[in-house]
Order: structure tokens, then sequence, then C-alpha cells
């Protein structure tokens, strides 16, 4: 089968299309051709090498973390899935390599695709959706009314953040470039403003921040009213590890809370997801579908930043 890899650490054109075994079907397994995988702007920085003395890959790695397709054959003990089924999930936690014609993942990381979209509109979805559930419901326990400030929100999770604060019934706000102004709000932002001439000194308070971007992480904390939240779900890509060890560091101050997590969705928050995208309360934004052999080209196109929502490897096309 054809699948992404790259053997060693570095730019976007360390990627390749390559053909590799099929893994084989084990208890408790299913397997799924894949119609839609995509790429994530948390990946990048795995790539190149920067987080090489936190996180080890095994080389040769892949590509990718979440996936939608058809289940074609599954193994003993699984109950939840059966051959046919078209579903939606992520890889192992930790582990990359849904950027392939198909994939071999524990029944646990999978559930039934949302019925009203395509399989490389669901791709879009699978893990900024759970993450940004995660971090709305779960980690910042955001109610009606309350005010969202979401930081990135044009990005893959930001798009979800915004479209699920909305539906939450937050008052919702969106820092993203200026030319995504008006769109933003067309998903449900109260308000949008130029991140580029508009500091967080400009800023009115907020009881739920979601920062994707991970920069001056201690300016936009001070936004935040007492008992409020800040989930922090990016790193700083020039300084990831210092990044990584002020938002644990911040985690002390008691005032208000500072918090970030590792998106690793049960089956129950894929399907809970999936009624999200079915009822329209959340609708996947896919900036662009490529086929497997210009992966690389993602990468690079996601790197320049600008991105409206997620890109998607079209796994069948050629």
């Amino acid at each position: 089968m054809r699948a992404v890899r790259y053997e060693a650490y570095g730019p976007a054109e360390v990627l390749r299309e390559v053909d590799v075994e099929v893994p084989q079907v084990g208890r408790g397994e299913v397997e799924v051709a894949v119609g839609g995988a995509s790429v994530g702007g948390g990946e990048l920085p795995v790539r190149a090498g920067h987080l090489r003395r936190v996180l080890r890959q095994r080389m040769p790695a892949g590509s990718g973390v979440d996936f939608a397709g058809t289940v074609t054959a599954i193994g003993q003990d699984v109950k939840r899935v059966s051959v046919g089924d078209t579903v939606w999930g992520l890889v192992p936690h930790g582990t990359f390599g849904a950027v392939a014609e198909r994939v071999v993942v524990p029944e646990r990381r999978v559930a039934t695709a949302p019925s009203t979209v395509s399989e490389v509109e669901a791709a879009a979805l699978a893990a900024s959706g759970t993450t940004a559930l995660h971090a709305l419901t779960v980690t910042a326990d955001l109610r009606p009314g309350q005010r969202l400030l979401v930081r990135g929100g044009s990005g893959g999770v930001g798009v979800v953040a915004v479209q699920l604060g909305a539906a939450i019934g937050a008052h919702v706000t969106a820092l993203v470039a200026a030319d995504n102004v008006e769109w933003i709000r067309g998903l449900g932002a109260d308000e949008a403003v130029d991140y580029r001439t508009t500091g967080p000194e400009d800023l009115a308070a907020f009881d739920v921040i979601v920062d994707l971007v991970g920069t001056e992480l201690r300016a936009f904390r001070r936004l935040l009213v007492p008992g409020g939240v800040m989930v922090a779900l990016a790193l700083d890509p020039r300084r990831p590890i210092r990044s990584a060890l002020a938002v644990g560091i911040g985690g002390l101050d008691r005032r208000t809370r500072l918090t970030t997590f590792s998106n690793d969705p049960t089956p129950t928050d894929l399907e809970r997801l999936t009624g999200l995208v079915e009822s329209g309360s959340i609708h996947p934004v896919v900036h662009d579908v490529l086929p497997m052999r210009e992966i690389a080209a993602a990468h690079r196109r996601l790197e320049q930043g600008g991105v409206r929502g997620k890109i998607v490897i079209d796994t069948t096309s050629r």
C-alpha cells in the first residue's frame, strides 16, 4: 500500500510517498481503507525535529493523526464496528501514520463517522474536533453567557472552538488575521479582531481563553477574570521546550488556571462529536484537498500560515 514516511528529521521535503506492507489485523483491531487524513499543525515541529528531546520518533516515521474511511477487516473480539462501516478516528496516542491507504488501529480508536459529511470532510474534524470539545466542555467547563477568547481562531482547532463556543451559548471573540475577520464571524464569532493590530491591552476580560498560538501566554493570561481558565494548546514554534516549561510553571498560580492536555479521545468523545456534526452545530472547514504525493506541499503551506481550517490528504487520489 502507499503511505507517507520520512527517514530523518528535517524540512517538509523529507516526507515521501512510499510502498509499505499493510499491517496485520490483530485481536481487538480494525483495518480501515482511508478516504481522507488531515495534516495537523502540531506535527510540524515533530517532523522538523524541534521536539526530538522529548518525543523520540522511531524511523521511518509516519505522518498524520486522524482519518476517515471504511472498515475492511476486523480482528477477534471487535464488537462495535463491522466490515463496511464508515468510521473516523485517530491512530494510537503519541504516534503518526494516518496518511496511508490503510491503517490498522485498536477498535477503541474509531467510531461511526457523521453521515452528513464526506470522508474527506470528516478527516478534517476527528482530532481537531475532539480537542476543542475536551478543551471547552471538560477542561474549561464553558457555560452559556461566559466570555470566550479563541486565539488562533482560523486554524484547525480554532474553527471548531469558535463554532462549539457559539453552540454552547458563550460570547465568542476570535483573534485572526485581518482577511479572516468577516469570515470567522460567519462561523459564529460574536467579535473578531485582527491579531496584528490588537494586543492583549486592547481586549476585555474573559472567563475562558483557548490559546492556539503559544506566545505571550503571560500577557493573555492577565485577561482572565478571577477563577478563569486558559487552555494552552500550542507551543511557541521558536522555543517549544521553553514554552512547554512555561505552561507547567504557570500552573502553580491558583488565582487563574493555565492548563493543557494531550488529546486522547475515547469512542464516546468521537460519538459525541458525530452528534454535533450531524445536528449542524459543527461543520468541517477544509482549506484544501491534496493527493498523497503532495504531502510536502501540504506541510509547507501550513508553515506559511493563513490556512483556514484543515488541509486534508485524499488518499484515494493519484
